[in-house]
């Protein structure tokens, strides 16, 4: 199947277009970089995501509450301290114990490698297959879902696509309007768009996070996030 065609190359560059940042930001992303290179607040984020909240308004603002009350205290320095650390005391910041249970199994299992908490993350996500993600050890956590493993294959430096509604919704948008039929499975999909990324000159990576802002747009300015960005 041929990926590079004119109608969605030309759509995809008007997209890219409104969002100039995101080429840089993704390239942190992709360093293990995010959060101030804190793996501890790139597993909570991804837990805290894990239960489909918007992420700007229901998510980011609950992140930076505990990164607050935490990390910036000094309380949680490192994944192992978060697998210790009490769960009721960590709902003081955000209720859901299903997310606080998988930011905890995932920490335990990464901090029980021996590596440091960047390298744990980065090792991990090069060695985890998409195919097998079931298999895996951190895929078999419970609450422990797709979209959520490849969040965090992302950040720990896989450049990859995730699997979620905005991003099946957006993309589906652009490749249908392209003559482009939509894999319906998961797998299937994120394999179609690093195909389609590649050969349009972009990287998986920031299709995905493309697809966050377009929704962002279509709800309220995605600029007034821009301060954030450095951080995030």
């Amino acid at each position: 199947m041929v990926f590079h065609l004119p109608s969605i190359k030309e759509k995809l560059d008007a997209y890219m277009r409104k969002f100039p940042w995101i080429r840089e930001y993704c390239e942190r992303v992709l360093r293990t970089e995010r959060w101030g290179g804190s793996v501890v607040m790139m597993v909570v984020d991804a837990s805290f995501t894990s239960i489909g909240l918007d992420y700007f308004n229901s998510v980011l603002p609950k992140a930076i509450e505990f990164k607050e009350k935490f990390v910036d205290s000094g309380k949680i320095k490192s994944l192992k301290d978060l697998s210790l650390a009490d769960i009721e005391e960590l709902r003081t910041v955000w209720k859901n114990r299903r997310s606080w249970v998988l930011a905890k199994e995932i920490s335990s299992r990464l901090s029980s490698t021996g590596k440091s908490d960047r390298e744990a993350l980065r090792s991990w996500a090069k060695e985890a297959s998409l195919k097998d993600w079931r298999d895996d050890p951190i895929g078999r956590i419970k609450g422990m879902g797709i979209v959520t493993f490849q969040y965090l294959r992302t950040m720990g430096g896989v450049d990859t696509v995730v699997p979620d509604k905005i991003v099946k919704r957006i993309l589906g948008e652009i490749f249908v309007s392209s003559g482009i039929e939509v894999a319906d499975d998961d797998i299937e999909f994120v394999e179609q768009v690093e195909k389609i990324a590649v050969s349009n000159g972009y990287r998986p990576a920031e299709l995905t996070w493309m697809t966050w802002f377009v929704q962002q747009e279509r709800r309220r300015d995605p600029s007034i996030y821009l301060d954030l960005i450095t951080m995030i």
